[in-house]
């Protein structure tokens, strides 16, 4: 008989392998805090510096002047003897019209020839060189298209002048049979050779439309070699007090609002002078409205001028804009606080059931009339004791809101009211010293809308 044998399978014990599951929590710890940090918010801490705001104060801006336009009575060939953007005295010969043709076209053929300019011309013109030689610099370099146009034309008056004078023979001749016709200057004044249809617009008349440089024409009188009875030859302009008309926004026209004297930059010289102003209101824009008393001539060729008003700096506490956000506060009136408990702080007597209770609540702003709390102390509807009086007030009555910022110094999240002096696109300048504010190298959360009271800041 066969020996019956049983065959018992072996089983392995299980082996625990503590390395892979210390290293399984590990990797769980490290992807937990991998995925907290990806999806909370990150708060940004900013430091308070002392600056400025660099401010570009730069406006182009419509000059306007009393400018009478003057037209020729007579038709025929066209010559000028006196200089654009100069001054004329009263009776003086500034054109002539030949209705010929043959004595201004002598006067042409002799400005070409400079070899007939007498002795005290060029001598003007030679002093006119060294004065710019000598006042030259790379800076303004921009000054030599100027003074290019200037000699030029100081050449042209000469040499006409003196064509004129050499022809007196044929010039009285044709005088006398009308057909030479010498014209002066009916008044006294600044003489410019352009139109442009702006000439009767003043500080009551001009429309926003006149601010389109696009659209703007001039005509150089200039230019024309002949002229027909009626048409415009010359202008006038017969006082030194113009304007600039400058289009500005509303934080400008506040800016200015207090004050009537501003400093200009015209930047097409870098020249400054002080201008009286006057700010004004027109179909809903502001415009900042310049009186000027001198330099008139200058600038007597240009409608269009770009100029700086040179703003005094504003420095504080600079801070991005980011920062700022609002809260809303209790306001409760000053009398309702004093001193009390062993302390200089300030505190308020809140009534409960068994009498009143000093609370010292945290003081974000005050103003003449209100101390600003919030509800960390205090609950809406909390009943106020008026000091020595039986007066009372219910917590909640008056709220205002406050701009500020968070200061995060301490670990967490405390407002803190600002003042803003200036401010643009992205920074703020803040008034130092506030009671209640900010101060040098403080911390505060760069993005104010993502911060709560008392949040703690990692």
């Amino acid at each position: 008989m066969a020996k019956n044998k049983k065959i018992v399978k072996y089983r392995k014990p299980i082996h625990i392998n503590i390395g892979v599951i210390i290293f399984s929590i590990i990797l769980l710890y490290v992807i937990f805090n991998i995925f907290v940090y990806l999806t909370k918010d990150h708060i940004s801490v900013y430091e308070v510096q002392q600056g400025t705001i660099a401010e570009n104060n730069v406006y182009s801006g419509l000059v306007l002047r009393s400018e009478v336009p003057y037209y020729s009575d007579y038709t025929g060939s066209l010559n000028y003897y006196v200089k654009d953007a100069s001054k004329v005295a009263a009776n003086q010969m500034v054109y002539s019209v030949d209705e010929e043709g043959s004595i201004a076209s002598a006067i042409n053929d002799a400005n070409q020839d400079g070899s007939k300019m007498d002795s005290d011309s060029l001598s003007e013109v030679e002093d006119s060189i060294d004065n710019f030689k000598n006042s030259y610099s790379r800076e303004e370099f921009y000054n030599t298209y100027t003074f290019r146009d200037d000699v030029n034309s100081m050449l042209n008056e000469a040499l006409s002048q003196n064509a004129l004078d050499t022809l007196s023979q044929d010039v009285s001749t044709a005088i006398n049979n009308n057909t030479f016709h010498p014209v002066n200057a009916a008044e006294s004044g600044v003489i410019t050779y352009y139109v442009d249809g702006f000439e009767g617009v003043t500080v009551d008349s001009f429309t926003k439309e006149m601010f389109q440089q696009s659209n703007y024409q001039k005509t150089n009188l200039k230019a024309n070699v002949s002229v027909s009875a009626g048409d415009p030859v010359y202008k006038m302009i017969n006082s030194e007090i113009w304007n600039i008309i400058v289009p500005i926004d509303e934080t400008m026209a506040t800016r200015l609002a207090d004050h009537t004297v501003v400093e200009i930059k015209f930047l097409k010289d870098n020249k400054t002078m002080y201008a009286y102003y006057e700010i004004r209101e027109q179909d809903g824009q502001n415009y900042l409205i310049l009186t000027l008393k001198s330099a008139m001539i200058r600038y007597a060729k240009e409608r269009y001028l770009e100029i700086e008003l040179l703003l005094s700096e504003e420095s504080g506490l600079k801070i991005p804009n980011s920062a700022i956000t609002k809260k809303e506060f209790f306001t409760v009136p000053i009398a309702y606080f004093l001193q009390g408990d062993d302390s200089s702080n300030l505190g308020c007597l809140v009534k409960k059931d068994s009498g009143t209770e000093f609370v010292l609540p945290t003081i974000y702003y005050s103003d003449d009339t209100y101390y600003y709390i919030d509800s960390e102390d205090v609950q809406k509807g909390d009943i106020l004791q008026k000091p020595d009086s039986n007066e009372q007030y219910t917590i909640g009555t008056d709220v205002a809101s406050l701009n500020g910022v968070y200061n995060v110094n301490k670990g967490y999240a405390v407002f803190k009211q600002i003042d803003v002096i200036y401010q643009n696109e992205e920074y703020s300048i803040l008034k130092t010293g506030t009671t209640y504010g900010l101060s040098l190298y403080d911390h505060i959360a760069l993005d104010g809308s993502k911060v709560t009271e008392n949040q703690l800041i990692n």
